[in-house]
């Protein structure tokens, strides 16, 4: 299934936002732009990994690229929200494709000092090295003329961070979940269900009409097809796990529960190596193959 939606700019001060769902993970990848300069911002775009060949391809890379070419946007920044456990990141190849400037959360550097040590790696990951920006909370840049207030989003992992675009529009990544579904898992190292619950209230305090933009949809039975966009007044008043006024203890408690039954992800031990390198595999060795290394009776 492709599926590609685009959500248009409400007016001045508001982004064009199209989003290109990647089946295999159920993540969302989004191209952000101003209507205006036509400039734009890629955000957590997918590098295809299967983990049975431990093998890689960027179809899904230039499926985003193909439409933004298409759409006479230039691209301005590479933008991931956190180290995805999911899914692969495309943030090294776009940069050597683009050069342009890559980004993430500060706390990346935090992160990676969790997994240095389940990896027994001590001197793996220098996120410095592998992103442009570490963007602290409160941060702020701009695509086009539109400006981006940087979040941190902490809970999912303890350094996830949503990016608010112009006027309306909030990418808020493993934060939220669509409303009939609730909310993401907060169980990996280093998160936290507690800090989730105050990140969802800090992201409910934004504007009513604020579009919001999830990481993931996989669909319901009752809601067959993907969707990833919400807005505050809908995820406040209906979302399954934090809506209407849901209080914070009650919140943790069906959250732990619910977390102590969902196995780890497929591609978690073999993409974090890479993606605390920005989706960089590491070095070739002598036959000039990347080889990664996966802890044994850890998890």
């Amino acid at each position: 299934m492709t599926l590609t939606q685009t959500s248009p700019s409400t007016g001045e001060g508001s982004p064009d936002v199209t989003g290109f769902y990647d089946e295999d993970t159920g993540s969302i990848q989004y191209l952000v732009s101003d209507p205006e300069t036509k400039k734009a911002a890629l955000i957590d775009v997918v590098l295809t990994f299967d983990p049975e060949s431990a093998a890689t391809n960027s179809d899904s890379v230039q499926t985003v690229l193909d439409h933004a070419e298409a759409a006479g946007l230039e691209i301005e920044w590479i933008l991931d929200t956190h180290p995805h456990a999911d899914h692969l990141m495309a943030s090294h190849l776009l940069k050597l494709r683009l050069d342009v400037p890559n980004a993430i959360g500060a706390k990346v550097t935090e992160i990676a000092a969790l997994w240095r040590e389940t990896y027994n790696m001590p001197d793996a990951f220098d996120p410095a090295r592998d992103f442009d920006h570490l963007f602290e909370d409160g941060d702020t840049f701009k695509i086009g003329n539109l400006p981006v207030r940087v979040m941190l989003s902490p809970g999912h992992t303890l350094g996830s961070i949503s990016y608010i675009v112009g006027e309306d529009a909030a990418f808020v990544h493993d934060t939220f979940m669509q409303p009939d579904v609730g909310t993401a898992r907060a169980d990996f190292p280093g998160g936290s269900a507690a800090m989730l619950y105050d990140s969802l209230q800090a992201i409910l305090a934004l504007p009513d009409d604020t579009r919001l933009f999830i990481g993931h949809d996989y669909g319901t039975e009752a809601r067959p097809e993907p969707d990833w966009e919400s807005t505050v007044a809908r995820q406040r008043q209906g979302n399954a796990h934090v809506g209407n006024g849901t209080s914070k203890e009650a919140y943790v408690e069906k959250r732990e529960a619910r977390d102590a039954t969902l196995a780890l992800p497929d591609r978690m031990l073999h993409v974090l190596q890479m993606n605390l390198r920005a989706g960089r595999l590491p070095e070739p060795e002598e036959d000039g193959h990347s080889y990664l290394k996966i802890p044994m009776n850890k998890f």
